[in-house]
Parts: structure tokens; sequence; C-alpha cells
């Protein structure tokens, strides 16, 4: 076994010019036939059967590479006997032992082939070329020491590797510069294919239709498409990809035969890998995550892309290109559409039940769930709003914003249109709490909701696209919320207490005074336990403003008066009070209209 270099003169390729003199006499040409005739007839495949099954291209290349050099030479005379119209029956004999050494090279050509399939896996071929794309190898150097020297640098399969593929272009480079490029090309193609179909095969690339996409359930779809995402990579950067480079480096010699050979060997599988995402958006089952995989599927297209333009990068593979730039352009515009679509969905939503306590409506839960996986696939989002801008876009308000690098286009085409979307979920919002006849509690279930949608872009992606200003605004917006519940719900009870507690008030005001107090805020907490505010911090800071607001004027009022009127009067302490207090927002029941006993009774028994 020996091994490669880049001494021009050791490879086994043959030289493109024979060794015969430009002016060669008769006994020259003679010399030149029986020479050939000598070496060629020894391997001819009908001389017997051991020359059948032994190969020419054995690890001493000696032979091959004389064999190769007499075939040049024979075809060298060729055209001189050509050129001189003279003794043609010379010329008989040596198209005779031209047809005997190209079906003889025909078999080692397809023998190579066939015998180093797993050497040749497009894996390895880029990895046996030497740095300048080339591979020669000496037949004089010991092959013990070749392989010392090798060994060095490649693994011993990059290095049979490496022995082929300099075979094959040898042959390649024989037969066509003798007129036989046609039929070398032809087995390698036909083998070459099979081997490429093959990998796709094992890759799980099966040549699918959309009446079968359209059986599949969601999961079996959702693990084809995950199927499809890894294969892809590995089909383009290894399948393709390696097998260009091994076209490219049998056929060197000839840029017409290496084009046509890639593109008959890869057009059908590559054609049918790309055409997949375009038959996943004709798919007419519509799961609600269908625009993940198809968001995943324009991803994965559109980081191949250079890869693709770099492999398939000659007019006879343009269809592949148009393909994959097909596939491209139809999951954009069904992500696009599938958009519209959803912020559609969020307007038509017609559900006219309020949602208990003023709680979070599942609108806002399964909108924001939604948006919050949308925007991981910020960048894919952005790619395809700036080709495919949804019409809501148009509607847009400028002022919605006022970070001004928010809404840069197109670099955050998709921060704007999920803020798009996010409007029209508050909007929506609004809405719903019309429904409530309790004006205080529509504006406790705006506040919830808000407060939610915030969390949930604070918890997601959505809070670096729709940035500082967003959150800000909308923060202040939730406490505006706040206290326009606090002023409605609360105004009576905060009004049934003196604004100012002095002695000179009379018996007859002061027990008024602790009975409207009583009463108002027996009717509040009465109708307010059931109430729910998720958010702990929200709900903290509610009742913290409600009770920095009621406890200091009513234990004021207390310790002033509570001694002068009787416990049917007096039927709340201060602490009591905060104890009702902290009763509220988690949307307890109760059972009892007439919780307000008496300020004996413990806070376990007033929820009883």
């Amino acid at each position: 076994m020996v091994f490669f270099h880049t001494s021009s003169n050791t490879s086994l390729s043959p030289t493109s010019t024979s060794s015969l003199p430009t002016s060669p006499t008769s006994s020259m040409v003679e010399q030149t036939i029986q020479n050939a005739e000598s070496i060629i007839k020894k391997w001819d495949l009908n001389s017997s059967s051991l020359i059948t099954i032994t190969p020419l291209f054995h690890p001493n290349r000696k032979e091959a590479k004389e064999y190769l050099e007499c075939v040049m030479d024979l075809r060298g005379t060729m055209h001189f006997l050509v050129s001189q119209n003279s003794a043609p029956h010379k010329l008989v004999i040596a198209q005779t032992l031209m047809q005997i050494a190209m079906k003889r090279l025909e078999k080692e050509f397809y023998q190579i082939l066939s015998s180093n399939r797993e050497r040749l896996d497009p894996e390895l071929v880029s990895t046996s070329l030497s740095s300048d794309g080339s591979a020669s190898f000496d037949v004089e150097e010991d092959e013990a020491d070749q392989l010392k020297i090798a060994g060095e640098s490649i693994s011993e399969v990059e290095r049979f590797s490496a022995l082929a593929m300099a075979d094959l272009k040898a042959i390649a480079e024989c037969m066509s510069s003798s007129g036989y490029g046609k039929e070398c090309a032809h087995i390698y193609k036909l083998f070459r294919k099979s081997i490429v179909d093959r990998g796709l095969y094992l890759l799980g690339i099966e040549k699918f239709k959309s009446s079968r996409i359209n059986k599949m359930d969601r999961e079996y779809l959702h693990l084809t498409i995950k199927n499809w995402l890894n294969a892809v990579k590995i089909a383009l950067k290894s399948l393709f990809n390696g097998e260009k480079i091994l076209c490219d480096h049998v056929f060197s010699a000839s840029q017409t035969i290496r084009d046509a050979c890639f593109a008959e060997i890869t057009t059908e599988g590559a054609k049918n890998l790309f055409k997949f995402p375009e038959l996943i958006t004709k798919n007419k089952n519509s799961p609600p995550d269908r625009i993940f995989r198809l968001l995943e599927l324009h991803g994965a297209i559109s980081e191949l892309r250079p890869d693709i333009e770099s492999i398939f990068n000659v007019e006879l593979t343009s269809a592949i290109k148009l393909q994959a730039l097909s596939s491209l352009q139809k999951v954009g515009g069904s992500v696009k559409t599938l958009l519209t679509n959803f912020g559609s969905s969020i307007r038509k939503d017609s559900s006219k039940t309020p949602v208990p306590g003023g709680g979070i409506h599942p609108l806002a839960q399964s909108t924001m769930s939604y948006l919050s996986s949308l925007s991981d696939y910020d960048r894919i989002l952005t790619n395809i709003i700036s080709i495919h801008p949804p019409i809501d876009n148009a509607l847009f308000p400028e002022s919605y914003f006022n970070d001004p690098t928010v809404i840069e286009a197109p670099k955050q085409a998709a921060s704007v249109h999920l803020a798009w979307l996010i409007l029209i979920l508050l909007c929506k919002i609004d809405s719903k709490a019309q429904l409530y006849e309790d004006l205080s509690l529509s504006y406790l279930f705006l506040a919830n909701n808000l407060q939610f949608i915030i969390n949930q872009v604070q918890k997601s992606t959505l809070k670096h696209l729709l940035g500082h200003q967003w959150l800000s605004r909308h923060t202040q917006k939730i406490k505006q919320y706040a206290l326009s519940y606090e002023s409605v719900a609360w105004n009576r009870v905060f009004e049934s207490l003196p604004e100012r507690t002095t002695s000179e008030l009379s018996y007859e005001a002061v027990k008024d005074c602790f009975k409207r107090f009583n009463a108002a805020f027996e009717q509040v907490y009465v109708k307010q336990i059931s109430w729910i505010v998720p958010d702990g911090k929200l709900r903290d800071e509610l009742k913290v403003s409600i009770a920095g607001k009621l406890v200091p004027v009513y234990r004021e009022f207390y310790e002033t008066f509570s001694t002068k009127l009787n416990a049917d009067f007096v039927r709340i302490s201060p602490d009591d009070l905060g104890n009702y207090l902290s009763d509220l927002f988690h949307g307890t029941r109760i059972w009892s209209s007439s919780l307000l006993q008496s300020s004996s009774h413990s806070k376990g028994c007033l929820l009883r």
C-alpha cells in the first residue's frame, strides 16, 4: 500500500499527451501497438477466468500505472494514424485493443466503486483530499514507509478512501480522453445515485405526498417534521456535499461531465427532500402548534440556504434551488396566514360569561402562552414578516411604542407584530370587562389580566422584544386600574367615617357613624371575599393601599368612641378590621350574609 503526494510525475493519472515523438516513424508506431497489445491483452476480460477476477488496481500499483500509460500511448498512435490517413490495418488493430482496454477499465471503475462503498461514504470524502484538492501518490516508495508517513496525518479509512478516489479519477481521465467519457459517467451515475438514494432512505426521507401527510395524526406528523429537521442538515452538509466533492474530484478534467453527473445523481433526491416543507403547508389538519413546526422548517431552510447555493451551484441543479426557495416562500406565506388568522380569532372571541371573581380570562391565558412561544422564534418571524407583512401591521399606531429601538424596521418586525397582537388582546379584554355589572369588579378584572400579560412578557423573550418602555407604560396602567377599583369599591366605606375625629360629636352622631361603617364594610366584604387577585404582589399592594387609608382612621375613631357605646354598635375592632382585609382577593366562598357578628368573634368563626 502506498500513499498520495503532490508529485505529478508519479501520479496514476495518465498524462495528457502520448509518449510518442511529434513525428513517429513506422517502427515506433509498430512498437507502441505491440507494447500496448502485450499489456492490454494480459488483462483482457476474455483471456482467462483468473484475469477476470484479479483486480488491476491492486496494492502494487505499478502495473495499473503502466496500463493507463500504454492506453494513452495507444490513443496517441491512433490519432497519428488517422491524421496520416495511412496503415488502416494498424488502426483497426489499435481500435480493437482500445475497446478491450475500455471494457477492462469499465470493470475496474465499477469494482472500485463497489468495493469501496463504505470508504467512499460522503462524510469521509472531504477529509480524504489534500489541502490543494488533489490526490496523488508515489508508486516507487516502499508501502510500509508510506503507511507510516500517512498514519501521522490521516486515519486508515481516510487513506483507503483517498486511494480509491485517485484510482477513479485516473480511470475517468483515461476513458474520457479516449472518447469513452459517457460510458464512464454512466457507470458512475448509476452506482452513486443508489448510494445517495439509500443515504436519504436511511435518514428517513421518503417520497411523501399531500394525501399521506393529511392522514397523519398530530404526534406522528410532529415526529416526521422533527426527523426531517435533523435529516436535512446531514443530507446537505454530508451526503450532497460529499458527493459533490467526490464527483468534482473524479471528473475534474471535464466540467461538463462532472456537472451532469452530480445533477443526475442528486436532483431527484434533493428535490424530494426540499419539497417536504411545501407539502406541510398544504396539510389540511391545523393543530394549535402548527405554526411552530412551520417556523422550525423555515428556519432550517433559511439557515441552510448558503450551503444550498454553494453545493448546487450549476445550471443543471437549478431546479433543486428553485424547490428549496419555493418551500421557503410557501412556508413563510403559511406563517403569515396563521398569524393573521390568530389575530382574527382574538377579535372574534364571542364568550359572554364573565370570569368568576374577576380572574384571568382564558383568552388571555391561551393568547399569551401562544405569543410567549412565538417570541422564541423572533429572528425567524422577523425574516418572514419582513417579506410577508401581515395586513394588520398597517393599522398599528406609531405612538404605541416610545422606545424607537423596538420599532426599528425591518430588524424588529417580529416585535411590532407581537405587540400588535397583544394590543388586540388588550382591546378584547376591555370589552370582556363590560360583562361585569359591578364597575369595581370590572376594574379589578382589567388589573388582573393586564398584570398577567405583563408577567408573561417578563418571563419570556417578549421582554426583550417589547422593551422597557412598553413594560413601564403598561405597569402604570395597572396602577390606574387599581386606583379606579379602590375608588369605586371602597369610597362608601371611607366616607362612612368622619374625616377628623373630634370629641365634640354627639352620642347619636357617633352611633350613626358606627352603624354606617358596619353596614358599608359588611356589604363590601361579603361581595368581595369571593373576588380574586392571582398575582401575589398586586394582591398585597391592593391590601396595603386599602388598609393604609382605612385602618388608621378607623383605629382613631374606635379608640375615641368605642367605650361610649355597647357591643351592638361597636362590632369590629381595628385588629379585626386588618384580619378581614387580609381575607380578601383569595376567591374564598362564604355561607353567611351577615359576617360581622361582634368584635369578640374570631377570624375563623367569621369565615365559617
